[in-house]
């Protein structure tokens, strides 16, 4: 498709303001679920947009499970609980999910690996999605789907709210805080946000990936494949994992498997015999393009089919699977990064750098999809067993009343690979919920509002964060 660049068409019309609200969260995946909730919890009157007729973004749109590891390192103690754990449970209550602190590295549910995936979290996404409605429900936020971002209301380099267009046209929302969870920084590139994308290099994005679901699949066959495979499986070391590296390895050899792809990810969900399938790649994507995400969306389905003749006649156990489900978004990991007022590093991530304004704690390590090849890697930390997430990388330069979480906040391409994971998100939406319900109450831009009054408020929505900040906080009380 070839847009006319030098050609416009200009629009004028007048745009009802539908309603005026506290806090105005864009997006309803994980960074938007949580902010909705902490923002609607402390008080604040909050509205949560998204586009789809649901909650969840790539956990159920795009059907990306498990959630990644919520434990530190070594595997002895969660350090991403709050709301993410709140949602957990409700869903492990439902007989949607299995709590992270029951599932170990090196089995089905982690796709046999190792490094990075101890602790994993099984879920099913439709238990999700009715989860996530009424946990929104219950904080007493206001919910609008069926709804997609057009631009920010701008006022004097501060964003005051913004215009949706839906089933009922164009309508605007004033709000005194907008939170950014749309995943790619939509809000706060249009708000005139500098940003980065992919790495510093040449640019390039990780690669796609067209998540499917797969049923009837042999348990035990599947797992004696790994007991007698012991090299692909549950490592605990860095470096380049090497799932079902073999097979794939003699398909090639015999042509059938044309994928730019070393390795394949199968996660049992929370049911016997079904998988959810990390295993397509999509390159050179660019998820803010209409035209790149329509050629992946056909891409991605092409490559589902290619893989499931793969498994079926390679891969013991899966003889007789069945597709039950592909996923109606692809997923995308990397985008936009806006240049916060700090941005998060390689180096902050391996050296366990600490902060005075750490909101989240996280653990699971770089992890880099090749934007060019099928390759890729795990980089863990040098020291300590959790890095950390400072506020001010959810706080964007050059414009006010906007704050941004989830997978665009301020980092490198490097660093992003560590926090872009879906537990990571949650963590951040809720202190960008807080903090934005906070500069509400205070009467405060979000990049001034007191970071201790943030923290503590953290602490008492069950978040963890150091024990260093924790004692501080504690003693400043006394």
């Amino acid at each position: 498709m070839v847009f006319l660049a030098n050609k416009t068409l200009e629009l004028v019309e007048k745009v009802p303001i539908v309603d005026e609200v506290d806090v105005l969260v864009v997006g309803g995946g994980p960074a938007g679920v949580a902010a909705a909730i902490a923002s609607g919890r402390c008080g604040a009157n909050t509205m949560l947009i998204e586009q789809h007729g649901y909650l969840g973004g790539t956990a159920t749109a795009s059907l990306v499970g498990p959630f990644m590891t919520s434990f530190t390192s070594d595997g002895k103690t969660q350090n991403i609980v709050g709301i993410f754990d709140d949602v957990v449970r409700r869903m492990e209550q439902m007989g949607g999910a299995i709590h992270p602190s029951k599932v170990r590295h090196g089995t089905s549910y982690s796709s046999w690996l190792g490094y990075g995936h101890d602790h994993v979290t099984p879920f099913d996404s439709e238990i999700l999605k009715l989860v996530a409605f009424e946990m929104v429900e219950e904080a007493g936020v206001k919910l609008l789907l069926h709804t997609y971002f057009v631009m920010p209301i701008i006022e004097n380099k501060a964003v005051k709210g913004a215009i949706f267009v839906n089933k009922s046209g164009l309508i605007a929302i004033k709000a005194k805080v907008v939170i950014d969870c749309t995943g790619d920084a939509d809000v706060a590139a249009r708000a005139g946000v500098p940003y980065s994308k992919g790495r510093s290099t040449d640019g390039l994005m990780q690669p796609a990936t067209m998540f499917f679901r797969v049923r009837n699949v042999d348990d035990v066959k599947l797992q004696k494949y790994f007991d007698e495979h012991p090299d692909e499986k549950d490592k605990m070391t860095p470096g380049l994992p090497k799932t079902f590296s073999s097979l794939i390895e003699e398909a090639k050899k015999r042509g059938d498997f044309p994928l730019n792809h070393d390795i394949i990810g199968a996660y049992q969900t929370t049911r016997k015999g079904e998988y959810l399938m990390n295993a397509s790649r999509l390159h050179k994507i660019n998820g803010t393009i209409a035209d790149d995400l329509t050629k992946a969306e056909i891409e991605g389905r092409k490559q589902v089919q290619v893989l499931m003749k793969f498994l079926r006649k390679y891969v013991p156990g899966f003889e007789n699977a069945e597709l039950a489900e592909v996923a109606s978004n692809i997923g995308i990991r990397e985008t936009r990064h806006i240049v916060g007022e700090y941005v998060l590093t390689q180096e902050d991530v391996q050296e366990a750098k600490e902060f005075d304004d750490t909101i989240a704690l996280a653990s699971f390590p770089i992890d880099i999809h090749d934007p060019k090849t099928g390759g890729g890697y795990f980089v863990g930390l040098k020291q300590g067993t959790s890095f950390e997430i400072p506020y001010r990388c959810l706080v964007p330069k050059k414009i006010e009343q906007l704050l941004v979480a989830g997978r665009p906040v301020s980092a490198t391409h490097e660093a992003a690979g560590a926090i872009r994971e879906m537990p990571q998100c949650f963590a951040m939406g809720q202190a960008a919920g807080v903090a934005a319900a906070l500069a509400v109450k205070t009467k405060k831009p979000p990049r001034r509002i007191d970071v201790r009054a943030l923290q503590k408020k953290l602490l008492e929505q069950n978040v963890a964060l150091p024990d260093r900040i924790r004692s501080k906080l504690a003693n400043e009380v006394k």
